[in-house]
């Protein structure tokens, strides 16, 4: 297992510097074509919930995604940090105020309403072609993630990220749980079909 981290951590300083070298042109270009494909091909019926995510550092910009999935009936919610081991996924209108949330991210404040999640665009450092992603390391989302199915909620978690942060493969540990999708500026790549009852499985392989 200490060997798995160990290797997770390294794909990560790598796979983020690969990020961090795309100039902001390219970054705007890639994540435009990400919301063309993320907009046309993330299948859901009206009033899902999604959890978006708003940028940081060299990620992609999800905003006009966001806009187009609400623009097609989608709720969206924003992950919230409440503490090193807690998120949690507050109501997001397209007036919704931001304030700082913790960990160089904004949110909706502690007057928007807390939902759970049917589809989750999860941000990540590194993805392989199995579904298998590496995240930043502070396991947010894994936790998040392990909460929502102990709920019995199956959520359809979709990963965002450029093709310059895919590898061969990631070394799986016993808590990972694998991504449905992935959504990069080549298009939306299903790995599963979900469990959930978001009707994807026809996307899905």
């Amino acid at each position: 297992m200490q060997g798995d981290a160990a290797e997770k951590a390294r794909l990560r300083v790598e796979r983020l510097a690969a990020r961090d070298a795309l100039t902001p042109a390219e970054r705007q270009q890639k994540s435009l074509s990400m919301t063309v494909h993320g907009a046309a091909g993330i299948p859901f019926p009206p009033e899902t919930v999604i959890s978006g995510f708003m940028p940081i550092r060299s990620e992609a910009d999800t905003r006009p995604l966001m806009d187009a999935l609400r623009a097609r009936g989608g709720r969206l919610v924003l992950p919230v940090v409440l503490d090193r081991e807690t998120i949690v996924f507050r109501a997001f209108e397209a007036d919704t105020p931001l304030v700082k949330t913790g960990f160089g991210t904004t949110g909706p404040g502690g007057d928007a309403k807390v939902l759970d999640p049917d589809i989750l665009l999860v941000p990540l450092s590194v993805f392989d072609g199995q579904g298998q992603r590496v995240g930043y390391g502070a396991g947010h989302y894994d936790r998040a993630i392990a909460r929502l199915h102990a709920k019995g909620r199956q959520p359809v978690l979709i990963g965002i990220a450029f093709d310059c942060q895919e590898v061969p493969s990631v070394p799986a540990e016993p808590h990972d749980v694998p991504l449905h999708a992935i959504l990069t500026e080549s298009g939306l790549r299903w790995f599963s079909t979900p469990l959930s009852t978001v009707d994807a499985g026809q996307k899905a392989l």
